[in-house]
Order: structure tokens, then C-alpha cells, then sequence
């Protein structure tokens, strides 16, 4: 069950898979890198808020930025990412269908403290698109085969589609052709929520992680 606060994030984690709780979790191994990354969102003056789990930072009730933790870095993730400027060509795209968000990815805390006015000025210029009402142009994806009612999953829930994104192209086919496969949807939807935690845990359809699995 996903984490209704954010101080309930750093302690225990998310909520969205297995590890939540444990050692384990992410969160623990990213504490510092966190809460440094979290003290600058509530300098910019953004509305602290939980969402899907995670501390997510708005602007007159419009997404801003969130943080997450993943295995080998600490993200911002800017809900609009694509329209910012990256004057200092630090941004990357959470995979390679994204096409809206975009990250700064960090695995040492040297560059967190040093890019901290850069990272508070991605942030400023982020609230000033949303204040402009810029909208992205979303293309339509054709060469992969996305059900509807995995649009939807992903509509209501980003950092699903972020994890999604995250998987390797042969993980991504593998999820697909099982997410396609049934032609009733509330089985297509079932098997999305059957798959969606270890989809966050950035696990492949037929890794080795048999143990727990029913």
C-alpha cells in the first residue's frame, strides 16, 4: 500500500513494492541525498504534498516536481521537463518514450550540493511554464503497442510510467506482449496490477526472482 505522507516516505519508503519497509528500500540507501533534495524543494516555497507515494512538490495545485529514490540514483523528476530550457544540459528522459518528463539524476551527494541554486532554478523556471499555461505536445507512440488500459495506468499514476520507461527495451516487449495478450480488458487490467510492483522494482517479466512469486 502506498505511503500516505511524505515523512512516512523517508521513514519506511513508498509503499509500491516488496521492499517497503526493509532495509532494503531505496530510500535508506539514498537518506542524505533525499532530505538535502527535499530541504531545497521547501526552500523554493512549492506546496509539499504526498503523491503515488512520493514527496510531490506543486504550484496553485499544479505538479511541480517530485522526488523518488531508484536503485543507483536520487531523481527530481519535472513533470514538464521537455519545456525546460537546460541551459547546463543536465536533464536525461526517463526512457525512450517519454516525451513530457524529464529527470536530474544524481548517485553522489558532492553534486547535489554543488548544483544546488541550479537545481533551485530548473525548479523557478518549471513554476513559470506552469504560471504560462505551456502544454507539451505529446506525439503518439506507434512502434510499440501500448494497451489502453495501460495509457491508463500510466495517466494515473507517473512514476509508474517512469519505472516502466526505466526497463530495458527486451523488459518492456516482455511486459507488453503479456499486457496484450488478453482480450478481455479487466484481464489486461488485472495483469497490469498483477506486474505493477515488480515493474517499480525495475524487475524484467522473466528475471530470476521466482522466490515469493505465486
Amino acid at each position: 500500500m502506498m505511503t500516505k505522507t511524505v515523512d512516512e516516505f523517508f521513514q519506511i519508503g513508498c509503499g509500491r513494492c516488496s521492499l517497503v519497509g526493509t532495509p532494503e528500500c531505496k530510500v535508506h540507501t539514498w537518506q542524505q541525498e533525499l532530505i538535502t533534495l527535499r530541504a531545497y524543494m521547501l526552500d523554493t516555497g512549492l506546496t509539499e504534498e504526498s503523491k503515488w507515494g512520493y514527496p510531490c512538490y506543486t504550484f496553485d495545485g499544479k505538479n511541480i516536481v517530485m522526488i523518488a529514490a531508484w536503485k543507483d540514483n536520487v531523481s527530481l523528476s519535472f513533470f514538464k521537463g521537455t519545456l525546460l530550457e537546460d541551459q547546463e544540459k543536465l536533464l536525461v528522459s526517463p526512457g525512450a518514450n517519454s516525451q513530457v518528463a524529464k529527470l536530474l539524476r544524481f548517485q553522489k551527494m558532492d553534486d547535489i550540493l554543488a548544483l544546488e541554486q541550479t537545481i533551485k532554478a530548473y525548479v523557478f523556471e518549471a513554476v513559470e511554464i506552469e504560471k504560462a499555461g505551456l502544454k507539451v505536445e505529446v506525439k503518439p507512440v506507434t512502434h510499440l503497442d501500448y494497451p489502453a488500459e495501460l495509457e491508463t495506468a500510466f495517466d494515473e499514476d507517473p512514476f509508474f510510467k517512469e519505472a516502466f520507461e526505466n526497463l530495458t527495451p527486451g523488459r518492456q516487449k516482455g511486459y507488453l506482449l503479456q499486457f496484450n495478450q488478453p482480450k478481455n480488458s479487466s484481464t489486461k487490467v488485472a495483469r497490469i496490477e498483477k506486474y505493477k510492483s515488480w515493474i517499480m522494482e525495475g524487475k524484467g517479466l522473466h528475471d530470476d526472482y521466482k522466490k515469493g512469486r505465486k
